[in-house]
C-alpha cells in the first residue's frame, strides 16, 4: 500500500470536512457573530468533546488500534471480531452511564468550566445546550470504534468522510431550523445531535462488507465474557494511562476555556474561530498521516521490524516538517485576510476579524508542534508505550498554564493560543527526544533538510506578507467576490513560488513515494 496515497486520499477527504466546517462557521458567524450565545454554544460544545476524546478518539484508538492490529496480523478473523464485541460492549455501557450522568450533571459542569458564566443567560443557554448535545458523546465514540476497525484494515475513507454529515446537519438546523424557534442558537445543538446519527449510520455498511459489525452484549452473560475477555482487558489496561493522557489536554483546555469566559465577550468565539483554521493544518497533515501510520507502526513493531518502523517515522516527520511549516507562517503572516474572506460578513465585524487574526497569530507559532505531537505520539502507541507520553504531558500541562500566566495578562485571548502552541512545540520535543532515546528515530540529516526548506520559505513568506498589506481586506467586504478572487491568486501564487522553491534547493517529491509492507 503506498502510504503518501493513502495519506492523500485522507486529507482529500479531511479536506472536504474541513471546508464544509469553514462553511458551517462562516454561516455560524454570520447569523449570531461573536456573542455570549455564540460562547454559549462553544463551551456545551466542549463538554461533550472533551468526553469524546476521552471515550474515543485520544485514549480508545491509541489502546485498540494497536492490539486489534496484533490480533488480526495473525490472519484470524474470528479472533478479531470476538475481540471486536467485547470493546463494542464495554464501551456501550461505559458511555451510556456517562451520557446519563452529564444531561443530569450539567448545569455543574458548566460551573465547572466556565465560571465566568454564572447568573447570566450565557449559563442558562449554555446548561440547555448541553443537556441536548451529551448524548452526541455516545453517538461519536461508537463511531470512533468504527473507524478504528476501518482504519486497522486500512479502510480510510469512510472514518475520513464521517465529519462532513455534522457540518451538513449544522449547517441544515442552522439554515431552516434556527429561524423557527424562539431561541435560534439552539438549532446548532440539536444539529450536532442529529449529525451524530447520521455519523454512526455511515458507518454500518463498511462494517457490514468487512465482516466485523460489532455485535453489542445486552444481558448480563454477554457483558460478564465481555468483561473477561483477555484482549479486551489489554485494551482495558492500555486504557488507563491513555485516558490520563488525553485527560491532561483536555485539563488545559478546560482551564482555559474558564480563563477566556472571564475576558471580554467573544472571546471563547474569536478562539473557536480561529481554532477552525488552524485546525486545517493539523487535520490534512497531523491527523491524516497520523491515521495511515499507526496501523503500519502497529504491524511493524507486532513484527519486530523496529527499521522498518523507524523509517516510516522518519517519513512522517519529513513530509510533516515540508507541509506544515508554510502553513505556520500563513497563519502568522496571512491572518486578517483569512478571517476577513472566511468570516467579515453579517454581525461578524472588524473588531472581530481583527481579534481572530490576533489568535491565528498566535497559534501559528506552534502549529508545527501540534502536528508533530500527532505524529510522534503514534510511535509510542504503536509499541503499547502509552505512560512515556503520559509523562510528558503532565510536564506541558504545567508550562501550559505558567505560560497562560505570562501571555493572558499581556495577549488576552491570543495569549491562549500562544500559550498552547509553545506547549505543543515542548510537547513535540519532549517525545522527538523519548523516541531517539528507545532507537526508534533513526539519523536522517536533519540540518540539511531543514536548512533547505528555509531557504525555500524566504520567497513564500516575503510575497505573504506583501499580499497581507497590499490591500484593504476589511474595507473589501464591499466587494466579496473581489476578496475571494485577491486571496484566491495570492495563496495560490505563493504555493507555486513555495514548491518552485523546493526544487531549487534539492527537494524532490519521489522521495516521499513510501510503500508499506
Amino acid at each position: 500500500m503506498n502510504l503518501l496515497s493513502a495519506a492523500a486520499k485522507v486529507s482529500s477527504l479531511t479536506m472536504l470536512s474541513r471546508i464544509t466546517g469553514l462553511l458551517r462557521e462562516t454561516l455560524i458567524a454570520r447569523s449570531f457573530g461573536a456573542s455570549e450565545w455564540t460562547d454559549a454554544f462553544n463551551v456545551a460544545f466542549r463538554l461533550p468533546n472533551l468526553l469524546r476524546r476521552l471515550f474515543a478518539e485520544g485514549a480508545f484508538s491509541q489502546a485498540f488500534v494497536p492490539i486489534l492490529g496484533e490480533v488480526s496480523s495473525n490472519g484470524d478473523q474470528k479472533q478479531a471480531q470476538i475481540l471486536v464485541n467485547a470493546v463494542a460492549t464495554l464501551l456501550f455501557w461505559a458511555l451510556l452511564l456517562a451520557v446519563l450522568l452529564g444531561v443530569i450533571g450539567a448545569p455543574l459542569l458548566i460551573l465547572v468550566i466556565a465560571t465566568g458564566f454564572r447568573g447570566g443567560p450565557a449559563y442558562e443557554a449554555s446548561i440547555v445546550m448541553t443537556r441536548i448535545m451529551f448524548p452526541y458523546i455516545g453517538l461519536i465514540s461508537m463511531v470512533s470504534l468504527s473507524a478504528g476497525i476501518l482504519n486497522t484494515f486500512r479502510r480510510f475513507a469512510i472514518p475520513a468522510f464521517t465529519p462532513v454529515l455534522l457540518n451538513l446537519a449544522l449547517i441544515g438546523c442552522a439554515v431552516f431550523l434556527a429561524p423557527q424557534l424562539e431561541q435560534p442558537i439552539y438549532a446548532l445543538s440539536i444539529g450536532v445531535l442529529l449529525g451524530g446519527v447520521l455519523q454512526l449510520a455511515i458507518q454500518v455498511p463498511a462494517l457490514s462488507r468487512l465482516g466485523l459489525l460489532p455485535r453489542i452484549g445486552l444481558l448480563p452473560r454477554a457483558i460478564k465474557t465481555a468483561i473477561t475477555n483477555p484482549e479486551a482487558n489489554r485494551v482495558l489496561k492500555l486504557m488507563g494511562p491513555a485516558v490520563f493522557a488525553v485527560s491532561v489536554a483536555q485539563i488545559s483546555l478546560l482551564i482555559n476555556t474558564n480563563i477566556a469566559s472571564r475576558l471580554p465577550a467573544g472571546s471563547v468565539s474569536w478562539l473557536s474561530y480561529a481554532d477552525r483554521l488552524m485546525e486545517f493544518p493539523t487535520a490534512l497533515l497531523g491527523v491524516a498521516l497520523g491515521t495511515v501510520l499507526l496501523p503500519s507502526l502497529s504491524k511493524a513493531n507486532a513484527q519486530n521490524d523496529l527499521e522498518h518502523a523507524g523509517e516510516l517515522l522518519i517519513w512522517g516527520l519529513q513530509l510533516t516538517f515540508l507541509l506544515a511549516a508554510p502553513c505556520a507562517l500563513t497563519l502568522f503572516i496571512f491572518g486578517e485576510p483569512l478571517a476577513a474572506v472566511l468570516y467579515h460578513y453579517g454581525k461578524f465585524n472588524a473588531l472581530d476579524v481583527l481579534m481572530t487574526q490576533r489568535a491565528l497569530a498566535a497559534y501559528g507559532v506552534g502549529l508545527i508542534g501540534l502536528i508533530l505531537v500527532k505524529i510522534l505520539a503514534p510511535g509510542f502507541y504503536s509499541r503499547q508505550d502509552i505512560r512515556t507520553p503520559v509523562k510528558i504531558g503532565l510536564l506541558v500541562l504545567v508550562a501550559t498554564q505558567l505560560a497562560n500566566l505570562i501571555f493572558v495578562p499581556w495577549l488576552g485571548h491570543a495569549g491562549l493560543a500562544l500559550s498552547i502552541g509553545a506547549g505543543a512545540c515542548l510537547n513535540a520535543g519532549l517525545l522527538w527526544i523519548g523516541l531517539r532515546k528507545r532507537g526508534a528515530l533513526p539519523d536522517a540529516a536533519w540540518g540539511k533538510y531543514l536548512g533547505q526548506l528555509c531557504l525555500a520559505l524566504i520567497p513564500f513568506g516575503f510575497l505573504l506578507h506583501y499580499a497581507a498589506n497590499a490591500h484593504d481586506w476589511i474595507a473589501l467586504q464591499a466587494n466579496p467576490w473581489i476578496r475571494i478572487g485577491l486571496i484566491a491568486g495570492w495563496l495560490s501564487a505563493a504555493a507555486v513560488i513555495y514548491f518552485t522553491a523546493l526544487g531549487l534547493v534539492g527537494i524532490r517529491w519521489q522521495k516521499f513515494l513510501r510503500h508499506a509492507k
